[in-house]
């Protein structure tokens, strides 16, 4: 069994095929995909991708980037949609939030303000629902680490991690998973490929970040789901161990992530 725990299987780059996408990932041996919201405007799109298609599952958050055209309403909002969808077996963490400091204009002075504000917010929601996170972090690691340690929430995945072995370890030590994806796959992400080695195994999950985030072979074309083997097998192959034992690993480690995801693979 393989999880690709984040995809944004909602994009327009699939051209309504979801459908498709999700049947060939499964196909594959993909037996869950987890849709991360990233916006009021598509917290009913995951939701219904996730009810119609058998091996999806969702989340809803405010993601950094939409910070700039989101305000207080969509945070109740949010909050509504959380509450509405606790009673829904496919909904397994909040998410897709975060900082990100790489974008420009995004990083500084009332932006990163509000980024923070909203990241600080949707923690605590988090918090008060118990559920876990998924993290967005571009060049924002101490300043997620930060709030983290005041804001305790039950864990999740820093997706797409690119931090140090130290900030790594940071994120392990709160109960979080770290995702793995196509930027693994390129023989010049020498510090990526490092961390892949030489963290432990229960920290690491896969993910495609589809349809962005493309490995190597399929770069610069779109990502798909159906790739989560193959780039395991990447990750197999860095640590010196067979696929099996990797895909067995990482899916154990997701639905350690999201248990309520854990509840509906049993």
């Amino acid at each position: 069994m393989w999880i690709d725990t984040h995809c944004h299987l909602d994009a327009a780059e699939f051209g309504g095929e979801q459908a498709l996408v999700a049947a060939a990932a499964a196909q594959q041996n993909v037996s869950w995909i987890v849709i991360p919201a990233v916006e009021r405007a598509n917290f009913a799109t995951v939701k219904a991708l996730a009810a119609k298609l058998p091996n999806c599952a969702y989340a809803l958050g405010i993601h950094p980037m939409y910070v700039p055209q989101a305000d207080e309403a969509d945070l109740l909002a949010l909050r509504a949609a959380i509450t509405s969808a606790l009673a829904d077996s496919r909904f397994v963490a909040i998410g897709e939030i975060g900082l990100d400091f790489f974008v420009p204009g995004l990083g500084s002075g009332p932006m990163r303000e509000k980024q923070e504000h909203f990241y600080v917010e949707q923690l605590k929601l988090a918090r008060e629902f118990d559920l876990p996170v998924l993290l967005h972090v571009r060049r924002s690691q101490d300043i997620l680490l930060k709030h983290l340690r005041r804001i305790k929430v039950p864990g999740g995945i820093a997706h797409a991690f690119n931090g140090s072995f130290q900030q790594a370890q940071a994120f392990i030590g709160l109960g979080f998973r770290l995702g793995f994806g196509g930027a693994m796959t390129f023989t010049r992400a020498l510090q990526i490929r490092r961390l892949a080695v030489e963290l432990p195994l229960a920290a690491l999950v896969l993910e495609t970040d589809a349809p962005d985030m493309s490995p190597s072979w399929l770069h610069p074309h779109i990502n798909q789901p159906q790739e989560i083997p193959r780039i395991g097998s990447v990750l197999a192959e860095l640590r010196g161990i067979a696929p099996d034992e990797l895909a067995q690993a990482t899916a154990a480690n997701a639905r350690a992530a999201l248990p309520r995801l854990a509840a509906l693979a049993k």
